[in-house]
């Protein structure tokens, strides 16, 4: 069995007085693909941005590898191995490719950040041609793959992803799907995935959360997404 890596006690958080996560508990182990799936709303993105610490925790713990990084601010918790690839993936649009890697190394040296950079260019080749690009002009899959080479740059040991797919080419998914399990394979980088794309959380995750007004309700076994059972369920998990 992998050591445990991440802990989350008794989470609770959302927006100033608006809570949206009601005592969530989870685990993940180093190097393991955490799924976690639900509908809009149901407080996904919220978790992801408290686990960041874009977001206060009102209760609960977080920690990482042992270290509690309850209140620390999200640089602290990017230096303890946290990375976050946000939905929409927000990258510097009036940067270039090269920028926006650099802005994900800036806690290295300039020679390490360069090493650091080729490194994960290896990781995703479609991005070498672009690095004199502003990151505006690239297409919604391009800014993806640079969102997702960003967070690879800072070296995270936990990755932290949200909507990857959303509005992304079926081409560019693939792409995705095979860079993410390069990097767990290659690296034993341990990955929180959120996702409403059954056939792309199944392919990847090792096991998948069930996420439902701000609580985590049960655990599934990938196979499961897939039979018309759980694709009629699901419809309708938002009611």
């Amino acid at each position: 069995m992998k050591p445990e890596l991440l802990r989350v006690d008794g989470l609770r958080g959302g927006y100033g007085r608006i809570p949206i996560l009601f005592g969530i508990d989870f685990r993940v182990a180093e190097g393991e693909f955490v799924g976690i799936l639900g509908h809009n709303g149901m407080g996904k993105t919220t978790l992801l941005r408290t686990l960041m610490g874009h977001l206060p925790a009102s209760t609960g713990t977080i920690r990482l590898a042992g270290q509690d990084l309850t209140r620390s601010v999200a640089e602290v918790r990017s230096r303890a191995g946290l990375g976050l690839v946000p939905q929409g993936r927000q990258i510097f649009p009036s940067l270039t490719v090269e920028e926006n890697l650099h802005t994900g190394a800036l806690h290295l040296s300039q020679a390490a950040a360069r090493a650091k950079i080729e490194e994960v260019l290896e990781y995703v080749p479609r991005l070498k041609p672009l690095l004199p690009r502003m990151g505006g002009v690239l297409s919604g899959g391009q800014q993806q793959l640079l969102a997702l080479a960003r967070c690879l740059c800072a070296s995270p040991r936990l990755m932290l992803l949200d909507e990857p797919t959303e509005g992304i080419q079926p081409s560019i998914v693939q792409e995705i799907r095979e860079l993410l399990q390069a990097i767990s394979k290659r690296n034993g980088l341990a990955i929180v995935l959120v996702e409403q794309d059954l056939d792309f959380i199944r392919g990847l995750s090792d096991r998948v959360l069930l996420i439902r007004k701000g609580v985590l309700t049960e655990e599934l076994d990938p196979a499961l997404l897939d039979s018309p059972a759980f694709v009629e369920e699901f419809a309708g998990l938002g009611a």
